[in-house]
């Protein structure tokens, strides 16, 4: 498998900004809170590329670090997955001791322990800090907030789990063919992304393909149908 000069996240990102920048990308609901935040291609690249300026400037790190990220399904999910992926460091889904830097839930610091840097997450629709950090926990939504959103990568290590940038890509493509996914498709999914075979299937073969998402957290049964005609879902992913 010959091996890409481009981030993972260039390689979805770039033909869909190409194509639709202004478009929905990521249609985010939890049905537990009522949320609703979208996301178009540029707003998702934007956020993206503080996160990777955030990780290469504030955090010191670079291409080939690792960084763990323990975090659910969510739209703030992916623009840290794809700025982790842009600043070239490779991404774990579980608290690796080998990590230089942790992305966590305000719930699952604790499991961040012998990790350098931890940074918090509060996942809160209006972008809301997390309250009463212990000292040393870096809070996100106050931290990349400061960081340009544009960033120019210097490197590129290995994208997912110790699996290149290629072999993420192409699984992330077959994925894509095997679900059925297309450049037109709106693809409605409830799935977890806590391994990474499920962060492929559910996430990045939906990119790959230029693909957009509405991804439910706490999803209503009563609510899916009514949001398949409103969201035009053309796709599902159970």
């Amino acid at each position: 498998m010959r091996e890409l000069n481009e981030t993972l996240t260039e390689a979805v990102l770039d033909p869909i900004l190409a194509r639709d920048p202004a478009g929905p990308r990521i249609t985010y609901y939890d049905d537990a809170t009522g949320a609703r935040i979208e996301l178009s291609a540029l707003t998702l690249a934007n956020w993206a590329a503080k996160t990777a300026n955030m990780i290469r400037d504030e955090f010191g790190l670079t291409s080939g670090a690792r960084v763990a990220v323990l975090l659910p399904a969510h739209w703030q999910t992916a623009a840290v997955l794809l700025g982790c992926w842009w600043a070239g460091v490779e991404v774990v889904l579980h608290a690796d001791p080998d990590a230089e830097l942790a992305l966590v839930t305000a719930d699952r610091i604790d499991e961040a322990e012998g990790i350098a840097e931890v940074a918090a997450l509060s996942l809160d629709p209006m972008g809301m800090p997390v309250r009463d950090l212990p000292v040393g926990v870096t809070d996100y939504a106050t931290s990349v907030r400061v960081h340009g959103d544009q960033f120019h990568p210097r490197g590129i290590g290995c994208a997912l789990d110790g699996t290149s940038v290629s072999a993420v890509l192409d699984e992330a493509r077959k994925s894509a063919a095997r679900q059925g996914f297309t450049a037109e498709d709106r693809v409605l999914s409830t799935t977890a992304w806590d391994t990474p075979a499920e962060l492929i299937d559910g996430f990045v073969a939906v990119l790959a393909a230029g693909a957009s998402l509405v991804q439910v957290a706490n999803p209503d049964p009563a609510a899916q149908e009514r949001r398949i005609t409103s969201e035009r879902v053309t796709a599902q992913r159970r």
